[in-house]
């Protein structure tokens, strides 16, 4: 039997209700704390699993590509990894964003930013090391290929590393140290005459396509390529809405820039289309466009104080006309074969709506300028020279300013009337492009750009204003803080050699006592080094006195009690200063030009050298 309880005060039936409410919603405060962790846990495993899947097609389609001959299939199967190699970023974006435990709010009001455009990494496949090092230590080296297990392993393992590497400094160290590995191996074991049988394969981070080579360069260049586009992520994530911001962006776009300017200038033979002499380069104009904008962030930010400065506003004009040169630079890159093949329609599209948006910002400052601050700084206004583009009706230092007040009134009403055209115009590209039309921060900027256009033409209008007999001239882009292209000095950063035990059959302890037969017990310490410098492509001989017995033979041959021992004599004979000499950063030319390194050598700086202290 169930008894139910009456009451005839309507009231108490509320209360209760109200309570029943009340509770259910701690409950579901509870359980929904509770099940947070379980909420994301599922949202990981969902990404993992269309990440897998996305993998399994690119495979198939990989192997179509690959198998296929026909032209028409080639295509359509290579527009098919573009579109699997897309999916694929935004599933790891995502997974990023998910696991890391920093959420940054985007900022409201006027600090709202348009977005940036950064790149994604290039992907690679999982590289045996183990069994080509094994072979060419017991092969060339003459010592035993096992005994480098571990040194294998630590490589392995930091390539391993490189593929997910987070985005923050962290992840950049990573990468760092990954390509000053490189480095080491390719003065060790990579030669004209003999190299390690190794297949490099990467994917191309704008088509999805996939391409390998045997040179180790592809694998440093893609490294490189890493690093530039990792650099991008992380200025695309900063907070622009604060000075540090700003800062901590526009240094990351000029590494960006700085790291396609050293892959460009070093790679010769691209096999990918993203890491082509094209695209590099319009790579490297997009990060300094970027690192621009970053610039006239950091500008208006301290303008936002003052906002009736004009001399302030002036100088926001010139800086916004700058970011629209730069960004209708990169627009014209991007619009040219055979960049725009491949590149995508978004990003084409976004550079030509922040030329416009830029520009039209310019024209707004310059009008504040005319409008707002002191009779003073008007005067000092005044007398200020190349602010506006000269045209053929005027100087040709430029158009000067008025000096009476309505001419100014008019002069700002034109300005501010070029600038509604141009984000009217910014607003048109926008609703263009279907995948910009989801960007929705992107319409919000542009708007708020616009009504704040219209409100001060709004004040400045009057009724009797019957004639626009005034043609507002262009800005005159200049800048105070231009972009500095900085490239990574990577192979300098300091780092351990995996295989520093492996020098050319030498060890630690050894002393050498005879440079190809010319006695160097006497010699100083830099003469040594500067012969093992000089010497080419036919190698060194080298007579070293081992203080211990080794635990094994040095060769095949019989055993010799002396301690004195010949390289050449011992059957490995090998180039000992192939890491002693500059090579170019990516190796590809090595053979052209070690003919043109003969110079005066440079100091030793590698602690693990058994020639050196």
């Amino acid at each position: 039997m169930i008894l139910e309880e009456r009451s005839d005060d309507p009231g108490a039936g509320e209360d209760s209700a109200r309570l029943q409410d009340d509770s259910s919603i701690r409950k579901g405060c509870d359980s929904l704390n509770r099940n947070q962790p379980s909420q994301l846990q599922s949202h990981r495993a969902r990404l993992h699993q269309q990440i897998s899947k996305e993998l399994r097609m690119r495979t198939g389609a990989e192997n179509l590509y690959r198998a296929t001959s026909n032209t028409w299939v080639r295509e359509t199967v290579a527009l098919e990894l573009s579109y699997v190699n897309s999916n694929l970023q935004l599933l790891k974006e995502e997974l990023a964003e998910l696991s890391s435990s920093v959420d940054v709010d985007q900022p409201e009001g006027e600090s709202v930013t348009i977005p940036m455009i950064p790149l994604g990494l290039k992907e690679t496949k999982e590289l045996d090391w183990a069994t080509p090092l094994k072979e060419l230590i017991s092969e060339h080296f003459g010592e035993d290929g096992a005994s480098y297990e571990t040194e294998i392993q630590e490589l392995e393992d930091l390539r391993q590393a490189t593929r997910t590497p987070s985005r923050d400094e962290v992840g950049l160290d990573l990468l760092a140290a990954y390509y000053s590995q490189l480095c080491f191996l390719d003065a060790r074991f990579f030669s004209p005459a003999r190299s390690p049988r190794l297949l490099f394969h990467w994917y191309d981070s704008l088509t999805g396509v996939p391409a390998q080579q045997r040179a180790l360069a592809f694998e440093k260049g893609s490294v490189l390529f890493n690093i530039g586009a990792l650099h991008t992520q992380i200025g695309a994530r900063q907070d622009c809405s604060c000075t540090e911001g700003t800062s901590h962006a526009t240094e990351a776009f000029q590494r960006a820039a700085g790291a396609f300017r050293l892959l460009r200038e070093n790679f010769s033979h691209a096999p990918s289309p993203d890491m082509s002499a094209a695209s590099l380069s319009m790579l490297e104009q997009l990060m300094v466009a970027q690192a621009q904008e970053c610039i006239f962030r950091g500008f208006l930010l301290t303008a936002s104080d003052t906002p009736d400065n004009c001399l302030a506003q002036l100088q926001l004009a010139q800086e916004a006309a700058q970011v629209a040169a730069e960004y209708g630079l990169v627009h014209r890159a991007m619009a040219q074969p055979p960049v725009q093949d491949y590149l995508p329609a978004s990003w084409t599209n976004l550079a030509h709506v922040k030329a416009e948006h830029f520009c039209a910002l310019a024209h707004y400052h310059a009008a504040m300028a005319l409008c707002e601050g002191s009779s003073a700084d008007k005067e000092e206004l005044s007398r200020r020279e190349h602010v506006f583009q000269p045209s053929t009706t005027c100087e040709p230092q430029g158009p000067t300013l008025p000096q009476h007040p309505e001419e100014r009134r008019k002069l700002a009403k034109a300005h501010l009337k070029r600038a509604i055209l141009g984000q009217e115009e910014a607003l048109r590209l926008h609703t263009l492009c279907r995948v910009l039309r989801t960007v929705d921060l992107l319409q919000v900027v542009v708007t708020q750009a616009l009504r704040r256009s219209l409100a001060k033409y709004s004040e400045l209008e009057r009724e009797d204003d019957f004639f626009e007999a005034v043609e507002a001239p262009d800005i005159l882009p200049k800048t105070h803080q231009a972009p500095e292209v900085r490239v990574p000095s990577l192979s300098q950063m300091k780092a351990t050699d995996f295989f520093h035990r492996l020098s050319a059959g030498l060890k630690e302890g050894d002393y050498i006592v005879s440079v190809n037969g010319r006695p160097c017990k006497r010699w100083k310490h830099v003469e040594v080094v500067a012969q093992l410098r000089g010497v080419g492509e036919e190698g060194v001989s080298l007579q070293v006195v081992s203080m211990l017995p080794s635990p094994e033979p040095r060769s095949t041959g019989p055993r010799r009690p002396a301690l004195l021992w010949s390289q050449r004599e011992c059957g490995f004979e090998t180039p000992l200063a192939a890491r002693a000499r500059p090579w170019p950063i990516l190796g590809w030319s090595r053979k052209t030009k070690q003919s043109k390194t003969g110079s005066h050598p440079d100091p030793c700086t590698n602690r693990n050298c058994v020639t050196c202290p």
